[in-house]
């Protein structure tokens, strides 16, 4: 039963990611908390190696459409490697019970935001021709990168949902460029956030993540292909309402547990 589960939460995973370019860790450390039954201390490490391997998945349909942003990218994956350590660090200060709960909060944030939308954005990095310059954001790069970094270590978030909107609010990136450089920074500090969690990916049930990795690749590289047939919009709005689902059964879930989750 724990190996259909893996499997079948590792399709949703992937979907996710090969879709939107994000919604990868978010939602794999409830599924392996609640679904596999994996603890927490594995859950996140887990996560991490799932997200980086359909992540990849994701990127390389896209890198052949040329739409990867790759050197701004490795600018927001490079700020957020020293962040990412500082942030598992902190992470290990925090009672799971809070975590968890910072990861229903942070679900609604995310949930909220894909529902508002918005219209294609200008920004930093996008020159008056409509080109980008990953030169002229470089200061908001770096900022961004570190934020999303400090979220990856924290909380195992490899960081999708929030750099999206960042890539195209604040550094003006198209959709497509959005979701396609998303990927790559996703793949980038998933890698960067499994390192400093590398000891306990160690004591992992190997299986589990073999079956989890396994079907969100497949099913990240079949999305992506897809992609460009669907309306974003209506992906983007009911994946949304998902995530508010998982949201309330996460918080749920952690007031509920017992007491010595909070200590």
């Amino acid at each position: 039963m724990i190996s259909i589960l893996a499997v079948l939460f590792g399709a949703v995973i992937g979907l996710a990611l090969g879709l939107l370019g994000a919604g990868g860790s978010i939602l794999a450390v409830p599924a392996l908390v609640y679904g596999v039954g994996q603890p927490l201390h594995s859950a996140i490490p887990v996560s991490l190696a799932v997200v980086a391997v359909s992540s990849l998945g994701g990127v390389l349909p896209r890198e052949r459409r040329s739409v990867v942003q790759w050197r701004i990218a490795g600018v927001l994956g490079a700020a957020g490697l020293p962040a990412a350590f500082a942030g598992a660090a902190l992470g290990r200060l925090i009672p799971q019970r809070w975590l968890l709960l910072a990861f229903a909060a942070l679900m609604v944030v995310v949930a909220v935001r894909m529902l508002r939308g918005g219209d294609e954005p200008t920004g930093a990095c996008r020159t008056r021709e409509g080109g980008i310059d990953w030169r002229s954001c470089l200061p908001r790069s770096v900022l961004a990168g570190l934020g999303v970094g400090l979220l990856t270590g924290l909380l195992g978030v490899g960081g999708g949902f929030v750099i999206v909107p960042v890539l195209s609010l604040l550094l003006g990136l198209s959709a497509q460029q959005a979701v396609a450089t998303s990927l790559a920074v996703v793949l980038l500090n998933s890698l960067a956030g499994l390192a400093a969690h590398a000891g306990a990916l160690q004591s992992a049930d190997h299986t589990v993540l073999l079956l989890f990795a396994g079907s969100a690749l497949a099913v990240s590289l079949a999305a992506a292909r897809l992609a460009p047939r669907l309306r974003a919009a209506t992906v983007r709005r009911w994946f949304a309402y998902v995530v508010l689902a998982v949201a309330a059964g996460v918080a749920t879930a952690a007031l509920l547990a017992p007491s010595s989750l909070a200590a």
